[in-house]
């Protein structure tokens, strides 16, 4: 007889079992039982140990059933991008991002024209580096769609979702998160990501320069950003 194996679960924490988040998360259950999970970077640094400032929560609800679950629980709703699926909810002065599984429809490397799905690997697909694809169930399983995800959270990996050169033409922007990423993150950049970068770097010029500067910001925060800028610099 073959024994299962164990699911991956993220270590047990104060904010996964903090009163105010299971209050979100009961809600969005409540309505869609099985269609929530924390997403992104809140599992990617409870996978590296490093604390957790913010929760982000996606869900196969739509913003309108979102809003609607959140009002049923008497919890406070705000529609902060609700043209892309988010909707923040508050409790306890603690905001809560909540964003409904999306897929690209249009992408011209500035903004993206969305389609909300209920499918997990269609969202995952459209995020950055794996191990930003990183999902968690509510009792902690984690779900990795794209493949790769924990393993270079446990590694420090920064590594595009499948062709490097297509993410960053979706969103050009990404070309800094990368280097903003590894400054945070990484254990050693990715050649083939940053050879990706250099390529596409002229598309940079076509990002708002508010944008550009809150994401240097970003990486010059990091505790040790020269590799990353030099790295920067030189591609």
């Amino acid at each position: 007889m073959t024994t299962r194996p164990k699911p991956l679960k993220i270590p047990t924490a104060d904010w996964l079992i903090a009163a105010s988040t299971r209050a979100v998360i009961d809600a969005l259950e409540a309505a869609r039982p099985g269609g929530a999970r924390f997403v992104g970077g809140c599992v990617r640094n409870a996978i590296m140990g490093r604390p957790v400032d913010d929760i982000d929560i996606a869900t196969q609800l739509t913003p309108e059933e979102t809003l609607s679950a959140l009002k049923a629980a008497n919890i406070r709703a705000i529609p902060t991008g609700i043209e892309h699926g988010t909707i923040t909810a508050i409790v306890d002065h603690e905001p809560f991002e909540i964003t409904s599984l999306r897929r690209d429809v249009e992408t011209d490397g500035r903004r993206a024209v969305v389609a909300f799905t209920n499918d997990w690997a269609e969202d995952a697909q459209r995020r950055d580096f794996r191990l930003n694809a990183l999902y968690a169930a509510p009792d902690g399983e984690i779900f990795d769609p794209v493949g790769g995800g924990y393993e270079d959270a446990l590694a420090g990996r920064v590594i595009f979702i499948g062709n490097a050169d297509e993410r960053l033409r979706e969103d050009y922007l990404r070309i800094l998160r990368f280097f903003r990423f590894n400054a945070w993150y990484g254990a050693g950049i990715d050649a083939d990501g940053l050879a990706a970068c250099q390529r596409q770097r002229q598309g940079l010029a076509k990002i708002a320069k508010e944008r550009i500067w809150k994401e240097l910001k970003k990486l010059f925060a990091a505790p040790q950003p020269g590799p990353a800028l030099t790295a920067m610099g030189e591609s």
